[in-house]
């Protein structure tokens, strides 16, 4: 598990399809609040948050949205890649109702990584979409 403390900045991923209808509040929200994918995050500590989408099938831009957000950083901020966490949302690593688990997610982790950056997976866990898991209602369930 990554260590959070470490961190500055956290770097929250979406699923591209689903952010064409889906505002992220309930993301956001669960950050603030540090609950669901973000409980481990330390609520006196101050993260700056990005947001982005994967960029659509299969993910692959992704490996160039993050090295553009590396290089800004660290040109504007001199915040090096290892003060960075990349959290990839529930649209993309869990059924729910905007869709199932993402069936690139394996790639998108590998791009993550051999980008060099720490990864971390999930943002809100609604209690509904969980119980739906639960229950074998999601006919792909993942997680």
């Amino acid at each position: 598990m990554v260590d959070v403390k470490d961190k500055d900045y956290v770097v929250v991923v979406q699923c591209h399809i689903v952010k064409e209808r889906c505002s992220g509040f309930c993301c956001e929200k669960a950050f603030a609040e540090r609950t669901g994918g973000f409980a481990d995050y330390p609520q006196d500590r101050e993260y700056r948050i990005l947001t982005l989408t994967c960029g659509g099938c299969c993910g692959k831009a992704l490996h160039r949205k993050l090295s553009h957000v590396s290089r800004q950083i660290k040109k504007h901020e001199q915040v090096k890649k290892d003060r960075l966490v990349v959290q990839l949302s529930s649209c993309i690593t869990k059924d729910n109702y905007h869709s199932p688990p993402c069936p690139h997610l394996d790639y998108i982790r590998v791009l993550i990584a051999g980008a060099g950056f720490d990864v971390r997976e999930d943002t809100v866990i609604s209690e509904k979409a969980q119980a739906r898991r639960d229950a074998g209602v999601y006919a792909c369930s993942g997680g």
